[in-house]
């Protein structure tokens, strides 16, 4: 039996799996079961209620098209409370493409106005173009470029709050901005999609850390494995972007 062991919540998969952002979860599953770390998935489907929130040491929000969006931020907005408390007491959530707009107090989409679970004080208007690109951030939360891929008509303002990186390729939060995401005590909020975390390692082990130090005040690091094929992914990513752009 395992020292430790983590429970992850997915909400609504069956309705914000737009861009197979259920890759994330696989992403942190496997890199906790090659650790010999117990991990725990579960799944709050359409017809689910939404579970107690302090089960659990990870949350993770997706994205999908904008009816479903309104759908799943309507039903969360009924536990609005209970996601700040969870995130004020350091709980770990990771918000990708659609999800990200949600944490804010309001987001714009191509018909209506939708009041966000207000998480954080910030909120998000139409772009007045589309902004799609390959990214790539320099993010002071870990040593390694972050890269992925964005595709949204809207814009994030984050105010003061630190975002997830500096854009060093690609569209930010905004189609001006050169920093994308945000970040919050243990939130991270993100436009990056495809899905983000099995192409960012480091990125995943990070949000894994957060967890396991939050849950085990005795939890340090987690151990080496070899990431020599994702790292040579990322690093052919980046070396593409680059050469685009010059």
């Amino acid at each position: 039996m395992s020292k430790y062991d983590i429970n992850i919540l997915h909400i609504y998969p069956d309705l914000l799996n737009l861009y197979g952002d259920s890759g994330n979860i696989a992403a942190l599953t496997k890199r906790l079961t090659w650790r010999n770390i117990d991990v725990s998935v579960t799944k709050c489907l359409e017809d689910d209620k939404i579970p107690d929130l302090d089960i659990f040491d990870i949350i993770f929000l997706g994205g999908g098209s904008d009816r479903e969006q309104e759908t799943v931020c309507k039903r969360l907005c009924d536990r609005k409370e209970d996601f700040k408390k969870y995130v004020e007491n350091d709980g770990v959530l990771l918000a990708t493409c659609g999800g990200f707009p949600m944490l804010g107090n309001y987001y714009l989409n191509s018909t209506t106005k939708v009041d966000g679970l207000g998480i954080l004080d910030i909120y998000t208007d139409l772009s007045t173009k589309r902004l799609i690109s390959d990214v790539i951030l320099d993010s002071e939360l870990i040593s390694h470029p972050i890269v992925g891929f964005a595709n949204h008509a809207t814009c994030t303002h984050i105010r003061d709050y630190t975002p997830l990186g500096r854009v060093a390729h690609g569209y930010g939060n905004t189609s001006e901005s050169n920093f994308e995401g945000v970040i919050y005590k243990n939130v991270i909020g993100t436009y990056l999609h495809g899905p983000l975390l099995p192409k960012n390692p480091q990125l995943c082990d990070y949000i894994l850390t957060c967890a396991l130090k939050k849950k085990y005040s005795e939890f340090t690091e987690l151990t080496s494995i070899n990431d020599e094929l994702e790292y040579k992914a990322n690093e052919y990513m980046i070396n593409r972007f680059k050469n685009e752009k010059a």
